[in-house]
């Protein structure tokens, strides 16, 4: 899928650049096509240098938490809550610990062990499918909720918008925090319709109340506060977690006689390596994107939309931040590039910039997670998976837009 969508930019940036050259005497289209193609590789080197050393110190603090235990103590406290949504899956079964780390990670933003976990935790549920081929009620629930992304700290968006400047590189972790927790949600209440789940459960509730209860008294906090001190303590609270977060894993796995220091540098190593098996990947899509939009294909399509919301008497300045919604379910990594070029093109801080790092941050790549993790066991029949999925997607992207104009007017 993600080959056809890469190789349909370009084949709709020639096709609009020759009607522009043919039927409208823009000769000089092309030249903008080129120019394009390789500023935005040039673009992708910029980032990945930058990316090379942040990644790299975050990978390192990771590696010394999962070492002195932080993992497992997280898979502990999750691991009542899955044996209740999934049923079938007998007490005690190695998935429920291989699907409560998975959801540590991830919401951790250890995306490179969150996978491979993710994959372990599918293998297991697998064990218990009686029907091979189609996916299982536990193994749809546990990837709609991947789908819908579970991260509490998105690193990599902060890393990004700092890379481009960013005032407050940290100004969208509330705005995410909220836009994810209505993904989740939704996927979660999607599936228990689908499967019948007991939702009112005592220990379901305990966990969906508690965690209720958490979201309600941070939107009582904030609602009396202005745009400009809702971003300001979005900021505050996202910078003052990562450092804490940092703090902690070092204090623990100090406490727990892990050498810090030399396992840092041994995490810190592999954060090396993977950052630079990103360039590839993040020149192709973001080459594809910046053609896209100099042939006027982009601009022509949100333009349309634009004139029909603007005939609905509404603001349009969402508009320019709906590629990377609707990339994202596709593609991470188009999704990401289509995030960065909303930053090129109208400023780090614009609201179209912030809006699009938020719509990054609320959902995972849907159909990259149903190809991976159903692919990795051979299901082919994923009955209401996809929908359940998408659900949750849409609940993210418009839980996006209300928040941010709500923190960033």
């Amino acid at each position: 899928m993600l080959n056809g969508i890469w190789l349909g930019f370009f084949l709709a940036a020639f096709a609009a650049a020759l009607w522009q050259w043919l039927g409208m005497g823009d000769a000089e289209v092309f030249s903008r096509l080129v120019g394009s193609m390789f500023d935005m590789a040039r673009l992708s080197v910029e980032i990945i240098l930058v990316l090379v050393g942040t990644m790299t110190l975050w990978l390192g603090f990771l590696a010394i938490a999962e070492k002195a235990g932080l993992i497992r103590v997280l898979a502990r406290v999750l691991d009542p809550l899955f044996r209740r949504l999934m049923p079938e899956v007998p007490s005690g079964h190695p998935a429920l610990g291989h699907i409560s780390m998975n959801f540590a990670a991830n919401i951790l933003g250890l995306d490179n062990a969150a996978t491979p976990i993710g994959i372990k935790a599918m293998h297991s549920l697998q064990s218990l499918n009686p029907s091979p081929n189609t996916a299982s009620n536990a193994q749809i629930l546990f990837l709609v909720l991947n789908s819908s992304s579970l991260t509490l700290l998105p690193v990599t968006i902060f890393m990004y918008r700092a890379q481009q400047g960013a005032a407050e590189p940290t100004a969208v972790f509330l705005p995410i925090l909220l836009a994810t927790t209505a993904s989740s949600l939704v996927g979660l209440f999607s599936v228990a319709f689908m499967q019948r789940l007991k939702l009112w459960h005592p220990v379901v509730l305990a966990y969906l109340l508690g965690g209720g209860l958490a979201l309600g008294l941070l939107l009582t906090t904030l609602a009396g506060m202005s745009a400009q001190a809702l971003a300001a303590t979005s900021s505050l609270v996202g910078n003052l977690t990562l450092f804490g977060i940092v703090i902690a894993f070092l204090a623990i796995g100090a406490l727990r006689k892990v050498n810090v220091y030399d396992t840092f540098i041994e995490g810190a190593k592999e954060g090396f390596s993977f950052t630079i098996s990103l360039l590839p990947y993040l020149v192709a899509m973001l080459v594809a994107v910046g053609a896209l939009r100099a042939s006027g294909v982009l601009d022509a399509g949100l333009d349309g939309m634009r004139w029909m919301i603007e005939g609905l008497g509404w603001d349009t300045r969402f508009i320019d931040a709906l590629p990377t919604a609707f990339i994202k379910p596709l593609s991470g990594s188009g999704a990401r590039a289509m995030m960065i070029e909303t930053m090129d093109n109208f400023g780090v801080d614009s609201f179209p910039a912030l809006l699009a790092a938020t719509f990054q941050g609320s959902t995972e790549t849907t159909f990259y997670v149903i190809a991976v993790y159903f692919g990795a066991v051979g299901i082919t029949r994923i009955r209401h998976g996809l929908g359940c999925a998408l659900l949750a997607d849409l609940a993210g992207m418009l839980t996006a837009i209300a928040v941010c104009y709500w923190f960033f007017g």
